[in-house]
């Protein structure tokens, strides 16, 4: 048995063996960090090196850590202009290791998720990746997921009208207080939703610490990860909550000072602009795609938070995040009079 919480290395050598996936030697692993929701490990052996997910093996929602999802859309995508690491095998038998688990290649390079790691990152290169992220977003929403088989991922008539009720309610369910500003915005909101919108596959959490950058160049893309919130839905929320993520407040919300609010990145409009120009997509509507963002990125802090206070977070970096939710509704309410930071 594995030392490793939720891994069982003889029960995945022989997993791999019987589907067919070439191992030589024993299986060893690593914990890698920085994830907050599945269970993420380095596996190798003498000869290749795989990524193992898994959900969490306490407090488990199966819609917040659903492994099979994500390896499905990732293996849509084999092929297409996204980057994304190649799949290798996809268990849904739980008596194998406790719970579903999917094995991909692994993909060696660099990811960035501090201001610290960025600073260390030449000007021009910065803006090279920028460019590079956004040439990266617009691909993925030009893959036509019909053609990929992903056109049972989500519902894209309605998306932006069900995401504006749901982050609204799930604010009933954590606020700790009343907020005349969170009921101001969040009153508008439905006001301002767009007669017509695109449909695209949308990431749902695309920054930079979500890709892995090529090893020893920042500026190429080699996987696209963290896909637990994709689904079909509109474009534009997409980018702008890859914007909204630029906010400040996102390193109280991460608990640390992240690499995506680095002032050395493109501002706002600018990201906004290039995506615009290499997408060419006209920027419909986004003050409010840009007010919709905060508000979702403000609810988000506050479940932080109220888990937090309820003892239910493991680890450190949570206590901060309450304290970014007036300056993400704070935000919100400018956005909508087209004010962006």
């Amino acid at each position: 048995m594995s030392e490793f919480h939720g891994l069982d290395l003889p029960a995945l050598r022989k997993y791999l063996l019987d589907s067919d996936v070439a191992v030589v030697g024993d299986l060893r692993a690593e914990l890698i960090s920085g994830g907050k929701s599945n269970l993420t490990y380095g596996i190798y052996d003498d000869a290749s090196s795989w990524i193992v997910r898994r959900p969490p093996t306490a407090g488990l929602t199966p819609s917040a850590h659903d492994v099979a999802r994500e390896f499905r859309i990732t293996s849509a995508l084999q092929g297409t202009a996204v980057p994304v690491a190649p799949t290798v095998a996809l268990c849904e038998d739980s008596s194998v290791m406790g719970a579903s688990f999917t094995v991909v290649e692994f993909i060696k390079g660099q990811v960035i998720r501090t201001k610290s790691e960025l600073d260390a990152v030449p000007a021009v290169q910065i803006a090279q990746c920028a460019d590079e992220l956004v040439r990266v977003l617009a691909a993925l929403h030009d893959v036509d997921y019909n053609a990929v088989g992903l056109g049972e991922l989500g519902r894209p008539q309605g998306y932006v009208a069900r995401q504006v009720k749901l982050w609204a309610g799930q604010w009933g369910r954590v606020k700790t207080e009343d907020s005349a500003d969170v009921d101001r915005l969040a009153s508008k909101l439905p006001e301002l939703i767009p007669a017509q919108s695109e449909s695209s596959i949308v990431h749902g959490d695309f920054r930079i610490d979500n890709t892995i950058l090529a090893a020893g160049d920042v500026t190429k893309v080699a996987a696209v990860v963290d896909w637990e919130l994709a689904t079909l839905g509109d474009p534009l929320s997409d980018i702008a909550m890859m914007c909204v993520y630029r906010h400040p407040a996102l390193d109280l919300v991460l608990g640390e000072p992240a690499a995506w609010t680095s002032p050395s990145l493109p501002s706002v409009v600018d990201l906004a602009q290039r995506y615009s120009t290499v997408s060419g997509r006209e920027l419909t509507d986004w003050n409010f795609y840009m007010a919709l963002g905060f508000f979702k990125l403000a609810v988000i802090a506050q479940g932080i938070d109220h888990r937090f206070r309820a003892g239910a977070t493991v680890g450190g970096g949570f206590d901060s995040a309450g304290s970014s939710v007036p300056e993400l509704i704070s935000a919100g309410l400018s956005a909508l009079n087209g004010k962006f930071e």
